[in-house]
């Protein structure tokens, strides 16, 4: 049976080292992950013009990336407790790149459709690669602060993907900006495989034989309540970020007038927002027991600004300003929601219930766009952001039920 030595202690200087480079490399792939999930969004006005299409049918292009993105998911969560984490992430950054070539080279709207499947199917893997490796390998104390650092190096690869491909829209075509992109995510995949043993993580122990776990199988934690609520957790989390990637600073300029210079740095600004909110986040994370009550607060504050946004009269230029107030609160929530996915996981089935539990993002992220973009095609802009500040409303219901269903019942 292989064994893993734990990192040395939280006030160990080797310990504290092996664990910052272990948080910066898979840091560094989940970047890529968030990365790879806007390579089409922030083009579609250019796409839109290219291939004759509507906001409805760009939408269905993430639809069909989340919804095979989630059926990956929730098999890479088994593969990576068999096979090990190492493998599987280079496979998916692999498909990533070839989805980037891919889109670059499309001559049509079907073929776009294939390289979005493509790009699904590598971005499927990364959640549970990243947090088996970081629930395995980063001491306890630091788990909180691995979280953060997940959390902000994915906003940042969010925030990344609208401020490398505009400009080089711009400046060239969206096609040179995509193959920019597949260089990326190659620089990336040749850092990780030159410290790849850093990454090295032996598979899951199987149950011992005539044990419980054994006789129950690999699928016993589908049985946990708390898991299918984290899913749905996640499911309203990603419907509320896909309105604030995809269609959220477009609604915005339409009714407040923005100027077209500042639509294209509200993500960006709310991504980078929100890695600030992750930093202080990951301190806050530390106090398991309130992690219900900080990702409540948070999503509470981000509602509110959701709803200034669909109902307000403001000045073009302050819009910016509160798409990252509501960034920053969103990324205040991010640690203490990842700690209570952590507290619900059985112990040697961190892929499965990660791979599970995540794709609720990716169903969300799926269905939420059809909805929306078909409010945008009909000029619903304060819909638009109504149907967010409802999904942050009802998220703080949710963080409630996920931390009470984890509890063990009153004797």
């Amino acid at each position: 049976m292989s064994t893993l030595t734990l990192p040395e202690g939280p006030a160990s200087a080797a310990g504290r080292r092996q664990d910052a480079k272990l948080m910066g490399l898979v840091g560094l792939a989940h970047a890529i992950s968030h990365f790879s999930q806007l390579l089409l969004a922030p083009l579609f006005p250019w796409l839109k013009v290219e291939f004759g299409v509507s906001y409805a049918e760009l939408g269905f292009l993430l639809t069909i990336f989340f919804v095979v993105s989630c059926a990956v998911q929730a098999m890479s969560g088994f593969w990576v407790d068999r096979y090990g984490p190492r493998p599987v992430l280079f496979g998916g950054l692999l498909l990533v790149g070839t989805a980037a070539v891919g889109y670059a080279s499309s001559t049509s709207y079907a073929m776009l459709a294939v390289f979005s499947v493509v790009a699904g199917i590598g971005n499927g893997v990364f959640h549970p690669v990243d947090y088996t490796v970081l629930n395995r390998k980063v001491h306890k104390a630091r788990l909180g602060h691995a979280y953060s650092v997940h959390g902000i190096t994915g906003s940042l690869g969010w925030a990344l993907a609208p401020a490398l491909l505009v400009p080089l829209t711009l400046a060239y075509s969206w096609r040179v900006a995509l193959l920019c992109a597949a260089a990326l995510v190659g620089l990336v995949m040749l850092v990780l495989w030159l410290q790849r043993k850093a990454l090295q993580v032996p598979a899951a122990a199987a149950p011992a034989a005539g044990s419980a776990a054994a006789a129950e199988g690999s699928f016993a934690f589908l049985k946990l309540r708390a898991v299918w609520l984290c899913f749905a957790f996640f499911f309203l989390f990603a419907g509320a970020l896909s309105i604030v990637q995809s269609f959220g600073p477009q609604a915005a300029r339409e009714l407040h007038g923005v100027p077209a210079h500042l639509v294209a740095i509200c993500l960006t600004v709310y991504m980078v927002c929100s890695a600030g909110g992750m930093l202080l986040g990951g301190f806050l994370a530390t106090e398991p027991e309130r992690c219900d009550r900080v990702v409540a607060g948070a999503l509470a504050a981000a509602a509110s600004v959701a709803l200034v946004l669909a109902f307000a009269t403001l000045p073009g230029a302050l819009v910016p300003v509160l798409f990252g107030a509501m960034g920053l609160a969103a990324g205040v929530a991010a640690p203490s929601r990842d700690m209570l996915v952590k507290r619900a996981t059985p112990a040697n089935a961190t892929g499965r219930v990660y791979g599970v539990v995540y794709g609720g993002l990716d169903v969300g992220q799926a269905l939420v766009p059809l909805l929306v973009g078909a409010l945008m095609d009909q000029g619903a802009y304060r819909g638009v952001l109504l149907v967010l500040a409802l999904l942050q409303t009802a998220l703080i219901f949710s963080a409630f039920r996920v931390n009470a269903a984890r509890r063990p019942a009153p004797a």
